[in-house]
């Protein structure tokens, strides 16, 4: 594809930023680590190589010619499993899609889909991606054209395979939009004590409800989703000082020290203590290994 080699050619000169708000470029030499991170929702465009996401028990594999979404703020595992690598990613923001589908008037689905997703990557959207990535070569444009190649990009989503996916983050009445609420409190007050029928009255459903689209957004339950949450901070935690084991997982919400150290092992690998020493001796920008 032509404008895959575009693609191609722009994220080697530019990478690893092109000066583009909420535009990641990546080049990657070779094949990485898994690492847990926190995704925000995004797109992201493999121009060569390929990578892994992975969401609880979800595996999805996206090569060069073909993109992912995630909708949600969750707890992700990926790696490069072909390389050398090259991506695109874009931030997808709720009320420029919200704008878009206003305008638009596009049929809107009532449905639940997964919080993540892969489809080929068609011409239309790859040209809309290229000239979006081409203005870190122009910067007089950027200001003017920048909001409208954004808008390009996404239109081509939601007039695409995965167009009904990445609605739900601009519908204010979308099963995700209301999960996404729970989302964000289990986010902002992990180490605090989950209460499901709070979580689900926030997001304006019964109890049984909210279950069933929580699980089937995440591919978890909210226990299971605040526990990573949970393991993800400890090991940030750990990594960023040699703090006591025990006193991180109070921190981060653990009451029983035995369940801490159980759960982070069952999760990373290694105890919290063995983890914490790897942790110190690898440098700051590496990424954290999952086993």
């Amino acid at each position: 594809m032509p404008s895959l080699d575009a693609l191609r050619r722009l994220i080697t000169a530019h990478a690893p930023g092109a000066g583009l708000d909420g535009i990641t470029l990546s080049a990657v030499a070779g094949p990485t680590a898994p690492m847990l991170s926190t995704s925000r929702p995004r797109l992201a465009v493999v121009a060569q190589g390929a990578k892994r996401a992975i969401l609880h028990d979800r595996t999805y594999d996206y090569a060069a010619g073909q993109f992912l979404v995630v909708t949600i703020d969750a707890p992700i595992t990926g790696y490069v499993t072909e390389a050398p690598f090259l991506g695109f990613g874009m931030e997808l923001r709720p009320s420029v899609i919200a704008s878009i589908l206003l305008d638009a008037d596009l049929p809107r689905s009532v449905g639940t889909p997964p919080g993540m997703a892969v489809s080929d990557a068609d011409d239309d959207l790859l040209d809309a991606v290229v000239r979006l990535v081409r203005l870190a070569e122009r910067p007089g444009d950027l200001r003017i054209l920048g909001p409208m190649l954004e808008r390009e990009v996404l239109w081509r989503l939601l007039t695409g395979a995965q167009g009904a996916t990445v609605a739900q983050i601009g519908l204010a009445d979308s099963n995700l939009t209301h999960v996404s609420r729970a989302i964000r409190w289990i986010r902002d007050h992990y180490a605090e004590a989950l209460r499901v029928n709070d979580l689900a009255r926030l997001s304006g459903m019964s109890v049984s409800s909210f279950h069933r689209h929580f699980r089937a957004i995440t591919a978890m339950t909210p226990i299971q989703f605040q526990k990573r949450i949970r393991l993800q901070q400890a090991r940030a935690l750990l990594a960023a000082s040699a703090g006591d084991v025990t006193s991180v997982g109070f921190v981060v919400g653990y009451d029983s020290p035995s369940q801490f150290s159980r759960e982070y092992r069952r999760l990373f690998g290694a105890p919290p203590g063995q983890d914490a020493a790897h942790l110190r001796t690898t440098a700051p920008d590496a990424p954290l290994p999952i086993p």
